[in-house]
């Protein structure tokens, strides 16, 4: 079952950088873009698991993936809004948010698509 998450980018310029798995893109569609990769692929979860001290030790279930999730992006004023659309797990995708963009993001809203 699908779920869609409603999350918002205060200070878009504080999502950007502070790591090496961080949005690097300027506008809403670019954030929207990498983080519809990052739920679509392993590919952000296989870096991040490297960079960690044992990472077979890591769960492997963070790196559940959602070749049909979606994400939709809007500048609204100076901020940021994504709608994703995805049957990740809950956890998993903060844990995804959290790699992508710190603790600069909030979570809006929840709801079954």
């Amino acid at each position: 079952m699908a779920t869609r998450y409603y999350i918002s980018l205060p200070d878009p310029q504080k999502a950007r950088g502070g790591n090496p798995f961080s949005f690097v893109s300027n506008s809403a569609e670019g954030f929207a873009q990498e983080l519809q990769d990052a739920l679509r692929s392993d590919g952000l979860f296989e870096r991040w698991r490297a960079q960690q001290d044992d990472p077979d030790a890591v769960d492997p279930a963070l790196g559940a993936t959602d070749p049909a999730a979606k994400v939709a992006g809007q500048q609204d004023d100076l901020h940021i809004d994504l709608i994703a659309t995805t049957s990740i797990p809950g956890s998993v995708f903060k844990h995804r948010l959290r790699l992508l963009a710190g603790s600069a993001w909030e979570l809006r809203d929840v709801s079954a698509a």
